[in-house]
Formats: C-alpha cells, sequence, structure tokens
C-alpha cells in the first residue's frame, strides 16, 4: 500500500507563488512517474504536471511556464513549484503514484494511488 501526503497549500495573491509537496511512502517511489491533479467545485479532475523517475517532465498547456514539477527521489517527494498564480488556478491540488509507467499520463484512471489532497486559493 503507498500513501501519500501533500502539503504546502493555502492563501496566496494572484500573482503569487505556492510550493506543494507530496511525501510518499512506497518503497519503488523512484522507479515510476508521479502527478500532480487539482480539482475545482463542480468541475472534473484536470491533469497539471507529471514526472518521471528520470526526471522527464510533462505539463498541461495552461500551466507551461509558470509551474514546474520535480522530485527528490532520495527523500521519497514530489514536488510543484506555481508561480504566478491566477484566479483559474484555485482548487485541491492531489499528487498521484502511477505503477503502469505509461507516458505521459493525463487521465485519473491511469493512476493507482492518490493523496488526500491541499487546498490552494488565489485572491484577485
Amino acid at each position: 500500500q503507498v500513501q501519500l501526503v501533500e502539503s504546502g497549500g493555502g492563501l496566496v495573491q494572484a500573482g503569487g507563488s505556492l510550493r506543494l509537496s507530496c511525501a510518499a511512502s512506497a518503497r519503488t517511489f523512484s522507479s515510476y512517474p508521479m502527478g500532480w491533479f487539482r480539482q475545482a467545485p463542480g468541475k472534473e479532475r484536470q491533469f497539471v504536471a507529471a514526472i518521471t523517475w528520470t526526471h522527464t517532465t510533462y505539463y498541461t498547456d495552461s500551466v507551461k511556464g509558470r509551474f514546474t514539477v520535480s522530485r527528490d527521489n532520495a527523500k521519497n517527494t514530489v514536488y510543484l513549484q506555481m508561480n504566478s498564480l491566477k484566479p483559474e488556478d484555485p482548487a485541491v491540488y492531489y499528487c498521484a503514484y502511477e505503477l503502469g509507467r505509461r507516458w505521459p499520463a493525463t487521465s485519473p484512471w491511469e493512476y493507482n494511488y492518490w493523496g488526500q489532497g491541499t487546498q490552494v486559493t488565489v485572491s484577485s
């Protein structure tokens, strides 16, 4: 069983930055891709970014140039640095763990384990 715990969410002004972290309990963390998704009220869960075990990254178009996904395999942790936050970015952000090694995995059904989510709020 894999446990994922997100942290780092909060309230930030538009144009500001936040760094989300996701700590994983998996012994095989360094061998599989990780993803970040977000879900706003009344909307479907949306892909944000993903990173392979070799640090190759992939982003949805709306966050390219603003968000950066990274991972520290020694710490079993994946990060999402969010800069230039916009009013359309608020959501609950989730990290996810993907055992199928599909790349890029951009659909929620492709991921096997999920964190509990962390709320990101952007004030205008």
